[in-house]
């Protein structure tokens, strides 16, 4: 299905595109959400990628190579592309639910926006950051990586961060449910869910 967010019709839903580098918790984060989001009628897109052990933090259906192009081909995908050697995509069941008045939230990627923005203009953009200070606890905790690659990791992401101004900054340096209530503030701002609508938060960063 082929959302057509020119319509400008009052009853669509929106888009709400979550970005973020490697470690910055976008999985946490949905999952924490989850149930307020749904409780006030707002979707949560299941992705399909080329890698099953990615499906282990969000619930995502993994699948072949083979299998994601026979879907893609079959136009089974509303949004797809590529990052760190694996292929995304979100259900072409996104623009059903656009198109019934319900927004939807996707885990995406910041190389992606331009592209996703192309196709639904009304799209509200949020960037999850975390403090260098914060990442690198995470990242030693977890003990995947070495030091060097902690290190270069942290370079990465530090670049990553460097979102442009049309897109919403939520900190997810503090406590997870510090970033659920801003993002559910961001909603509200925003006019996705009920409450206050046109004035957009400030974020705070940190020191």
């Amino acid at each position: 299905m082929q959302y057509d967010a020119s319509s400008g019709a009052a009853s669509r839903g929106r888009l709400i595109f979550l970005m973020g580098p490697s470690g910055s918790g976008k999985d946490s984060l949905i999952d924490a959400a989850r149930e307020r989001l749904l409780a006030q009628g707002v979707e949560i897109a299941r992705r399909v990628i080329t890698r099953s052990a990615e499906a282990k933090g969000e619930a995502a259906l993994g699948v072949s190579i083979e299998r994601f192009e026979v879907m893609r081909e079959a136009r089974a995908f509303a949004l797809d592309w590529q990052a760190n050697g694996l292929r995304y995509g979100i259900p072409a069941q996104l623009d059903t639910w656009l198109a019934a008045g319900r927004s939807v939230v996707v885990n995406g990627s910041r190389a992606y926006l331009p592209i996703a923005r192309q196709r639904y203009p009304d799209l509200v953009a949020v960037g999850l950051v975390v403090s260098p200070q914060v990442l690198r606890q995470r990242l030693l905790a977890r003990g995947r990586e070495s030091t060097e690659q902690i290190e270069q990791r942290l370079a990465r992401n530090f670049r990553l961060q460097a979102y442009d101004p049309s897109v919403h900054v939520v900190d997810n340096s503090g406590p997870l449910a510090d970033a659920v209530e801003a993002l559910i503030t961001l909603l509200r701002a925003e006019g996705v869910i009920a409450g206050t609508q046109g004035k957009r938060p400030t974020c705070i960063m940190p020191d």
